[in-house]
Formats: structure tokens, sequence, C-alpha cells
């Protein structure tokens, strides 16, 4: 089903009944539920199996694993797709992993810079691999190119999705002329890397809790629940101050009209001292095998950093259950402890 991808999840996949038959009961699922993995996408195909990819401490190569249980990425075997090159563009920095089932082939969009150090290691495109093989894990994959927008920036996070039969690129970049590490953009698609239309800017960090350290809209995942479109977004440096932030439309409305969209003033999710769970963000989500609507994010469980954050290792992927309001808004409650999750 070309529909399902990375941080998309639609109505029909609220349904355990349309999926493979599986175990209705759940596995207990432990938190953290894979350590070491940052900016963690995980969904349940419609082939019945779960995915999850996700940056891995060396930002050097791209990884993927499934298991048939929610509970079962923690100890399923992990494939290298792909390893940054020797030199060149994609020889440094390899971020953020998303996949994505596009026009009949699995599509990897992951943002990349050259090595050599300095500031250049930022020069950060977002770029994709693709495979036309059914197995994502044992294909052979190649690199299909560098996404195009309207400035050659820094650019980073991409993810895709369908809304009333349209494929849309939400992404994160920094704008020339505007003071800011990165903004949100959403833009219709006409191949997996060029757009169909000028992208439209639906965010910049602006409030307080969106500026701290650095000032960064980035990791958008979209979420169609209640006759509304949620994009969560992630805020701020990457230590103990990156939290959720929200915007919200109407079903309804027109996605490339950045008025259709709703800022939340608060973040929606930020650290939690009392359950020793610092920097929630960069989140996706998918379901669980009972059905229930589930966050899936990175955090560390610990405060204290020693260097640059980017370069310590221990953001772990974790998940917990989304809750609603009686207006059908999500509630993602504050990061549980680790643990085993209720």
């Amino acid at each position: 089903m070309d529909d399902i991808s990375r941080r998309l999840f639609v109505a029909g996949l609220g349904s355990v009944a349309a999926l493979p038959a599986l175990a209705r009961t759940p596995r207990g699922i432990v938190n953290p539920l894979v350590r070491q993995r940052a900016d963690a996408q995980v969904f349940r195909h419609t082939d019945g199996w779960y995915y999850l990819t996700g940056s891995v401490p060396e930002y050097d190569r791209l990884v993927l694993r499934r298991s048939r249980t929610l509970a079962g990425l923690s100890t399923a075997t992990e494939a290298v797709l792909w390893r940054h090159t020797a030199q060149g563009p994609l020889s440094g920095y390899i971020w953020a992993p998303e996949l994505h089932r596009i026009d009949s082939q699995w599509v990897m969009y992951f943002a990349a810079g050259p090595s050599g150090g300095g500031a250049d290691v930022f020069r950060i495109r977002t770029h994709a691999l693709a495979t036309r093989d059914p197995d994502p894990m044992r294909a052979r994959w190649t690199v299909l190119g560098q996404l195009e927008t309207p400035w050659d920036s820094f650019t980073l996070d991409s993810t895709s999705f369908v809304h009333r039969g349209t494929r849309f690129l939400a992404w994160a970049q920094k704008e020339p002329g505007i003071r800011t590490n990165s903004n949100l953009y959403l833009a219709p698609l006409a191949t997996p890397l060029t757009l169909a239309a000028p992208p439209v800017r639906l965010s910049v960090p602006t409030l307080d809790w969106e500026v701290r350290g650095y000032k960064v809209n980035e990791a958008p995942a979209i979420l169609q629940r209640n006759g509304r479109v949620f994009l969560t977004y992630s805020a701020s440096a990457t230590d103990a101050r990156y939290c959720m932030g929200m915007l919200t439309a109407r079903d309804d409305a027109d996605l490339m009209n950045a008025a259709s969209w709703t800022k939340s003033q608060v973040p929606v999710m930020t650290t939690s001292p009392a359950h020793r769970i610092f920097g929630p963000g960069h989140n996706s989500f998918t379901v669980d095998e009972r059905g229930r609507d589930m966050l899936v994010f990175h955090a560390r469980d610990y405060e204290k950093i020693t260097g640059d954050p980017l370069l310590d290792p221990n953001r772990h992927t974790r998940v917990q259950p989304i809750r609603y309001d009686a207006q059908g808004v999500p509630v993602f409650d504050p990061p549980v402890a680790n643990g085993r999750l209720s």
C-alpha cells in the first residue's frame, strides 16, 4: 500500500483486522525500546511487519530492522542498507532516515553532508535511496538523488504523506533571509525528489520554547485523526531543552495555505525531571497490536552532557500511548520513565 509512510498514521491503519493476522495481545514493551537510535521511525506496514530506522551514533550508515511485534523491535536483527561514501557530499554525517513507499518503490529519505571537518560538515542536504525490491531488508538500494528545493541551504527531516489523494512532502530547511536555523515547509510532490508546486512556509521558530540554544523547527510528523491534520515537530537545542510542538489544520482545509494551520502556543511534550527523561522529540507515529495510537520519540535518561549533544550517543527510541481530549485533539503525556510500559 503506497500511502503508508513514515510519521503518517491514517485511519485505516488503526484497524487491526485490516492487517495480516497477528497476536491480539502485545508483548510487554520496555522503554527504551531501542537504545542509541535517535530520530526514530516506527511504522506498521500492511505486510504485518513493524519497521524501524533511525540515526546511529556514528552517523555513518542507514539501517533498518523489523519485527512482527512492536516490542520485538528491541532485539530484531538490523540490516545495513547503505554506508556513507569515502568522499563528496555524502561522505560526512548521515542523519534522520525515513522509509516510505512511493510509486511502487521503497524510498528512504536521509540528510547528509560532506566529511572534512569544520563548518562544511553541516552543509546538510536531503537525499534519497530507492529500490523496487519488495523486501526492503534484503534489497539492493541505489542513491536516487538530492531533493530539489528553491534554496541550496541546510535541509533535513523530509517526510511524505498522502492527503485527499495528493502526496505531500514536509521538511525542515534554513531559508535565506530568515535568521533561524530551520523552519518547516510543505509542498505537493511530482516525484520523490521534485516538488509539484512552490513550498509554503508553515512555521518559523519564534516562541521562547522554540529558540532555546538554537532557533529550530524540525522533524515534522503527520497524524490524521478526527477530521484534522496534526503536524508535530521538534524545537530548540538537542539537549534537555529539546521539545515537541504541534500545528493543526482542518481535514478539509487547503494545506498549502499557511493560514489553515494553527500553532500551539505551548509545547505538547517536554523534559520530565520526575521521570528522568530528557529532551523528548523527533517523533513518529504507529499503532500497537491492540490498535492503540502510539507515539515514537527519542530522549535521553540523563540531563548532563559533556561536549556537543549531537555527539552524545544516548538518544534512545521510546514509545508510549497517545490519548485524545474531548475535542479529539491528541494529548501527549509526559515521557514515561524507563521500564515496562503498561
